[in-house]
Parts: structure tokens; C-alpha cells; sequence
């Protein structure tokens, strides 16, 4: 399975159950159809989760610049810097949001996966069999857990990063002054170390993600 190809896979099950409602027995259905089983699904939303948190990393990042490049303006255009923040605190809030969306999406595929799984062990014959599937199914949720620990941690860290910011720009909507620019100088180290911690903990559970994608298509018993 390349990432592109169930990406496209994926896409072209949307289309198909998009007159369904969007039936998530349909979709899995029309998934199956492409050869793509829930297991396959959830490592493409784990993956969605990591690429959504790349995405909200720079863009945080590049609201610290903004900010930075507000607070230390000198005779230049303030209305041209606060637009520019306030453009990068729009783009860091709609990514994160994206991000919140991703994970949500991830636990319900997640949530499908286990359930099946947990109602096709009583179909075995083969009691060894059995007890092994049953095996790497609480590892495999052990492991998840861990995962999805690490993403809420790495979400929730965003809202008070996005709640700066917030107030920041509203200040300097009514305050774009030169007064104001000065009240909120000495802000910016603050800042950044708060940007610092948060993209740590979105770099921790990108490599826990990495982690947990490559057990899942190693096709090993996840531990």
C-alpha cells in the first residue's frame, strides 16, 4: 500500500457514498471493494494527523515571526505588520483546526477497527489462533492508546498558543500604535517559548506516529 494510492482509493470511495449519506458502512464497504481494509484506513488517518501537525508547526512558527515583526516594527507601515499577524493567526487557527478535525476522523476509524476485530475473534476455529489474534489486538490498542495520548496532549497545547495570539491581534486592532507596539515588546520571549514547547510536543507525537504507522504496515505484532 503507497500513501497514494489509497489516498486515491479513499477519494474515489467518498465519491462513490457521497449519495449514501456518508455511511460509514458504505465507505467501508466501498473501500474493501479497492482491496483497503480498516487497518489500511487507519494508518492513512494517523497520517493525515502527522501531516495536518507539520502544517500547524509553520504556521505557528511563521505567527511568532509575524508577531515578532510587529513588536519590533520602527517607523515602518504598523498596519502592514499587524495585517500580516493577523493573517498568520487566522492560518495557525484553521490549521489547528484541521488538526482537531484529523484526530477525531483517526478515532473513529480507530474506534470501527477495534470493535471488528474484537467481534471476529469468536469466528476462530483454531483456539491458538485465537489467542494470538486477541493477543495483538490488546497490543495493538495498548500501543494506540499511547498514540492518541500524545495528539490530544500535542492539540490541547495548541488552544492557549492560539488564545495569545488572539489577544494580541484584537489589541492591536483598536491599539495599532506606537504606545501599543511598546506595551507588547517585551512579550515576544514569552512568546516564543511557549511556540518552543508546543512544537515539541507536536514533534513528539509526529514520531510517535511514525512509530506507530511503521509497526502497523510491518505487519509484526505491534508492542
Amino acid at each position: 500500500m503507497t500513501p497514494k494510492a489509497l489516498r486515491a482509493a479513499m477519494l474515489a470511495a467518498t465519491l462513490a457514498t457521497s449519495t449514501l449519506g456518508g455511511c460509514a458502512t458504505a465507505y467501508y464497504g466501498a473501500m474493501e471493494q479497492f482491496g483497503y481494509e480498516k487497518r489500511d484506513l487507519l494508518v492513512a488517518r494517523v497520517m493525515d494527523v502527522a501531516t495536518a501537525q507539520e502544517d500547524a508547526k509553520e504556521e505557528f512558527a511563521d505567527a511568532l515571526e509575524a508577531f515578532r515583526s510587529v513588536v519590533s516594527v520602527d517607523g515602518g507601515d504598523l498596519e502592514k505588520e499587524y495585517d500580516k499577524l493577523s493573517g498568520a493567526y487566522d492560518d495557525a487557527d484553521a490549521k489547528a483546526e484541521k488538526v482537531r478535525a484529523r484526530i477525531k476522523d483517526m478515532k473513529a476509524v480507530s474506534r470501527d477497527l477495534f470493535v471488528e476485530w474484537q467481534k471476529e475473534l469468536d469466528q476462530y476455529s483454531d483456539a491458538g489462533l485465537r489467542r494470538a489474534s486477541e493477543d495483538q489486538l490488546e497490543a495493538t490498542k495498548d500501543r494506540y492508546k499511547v498514540l492518541v495520548a500524545k495528539m490530544d496532549r500535542a492539540a490541547e497545547s495548541m488552544d492557549p498558543v492560539l488564545a495569545v495570539f488572539h489577544d494580541r491581534v484584537l489589541f492591536l486592532k483598536h491599539n495599532l500604535n506606537a504606545r501599543a507596539i511598546a506595551s507588547l515588546g517585551g512579550e515576544a520571549d514569552d512568546i516564543e517559548t511557549d511556540v518552543a514547547d508546543l512544537i515539541a510536543e507536536m514533534e513528539r507525537s509526529i514520531a510517535e506516529a511514525d512509530a506507530f504507522i511503521q509497526e502497523m504496515q510491518g505487519g509484526t505484532p505491534v508492542a
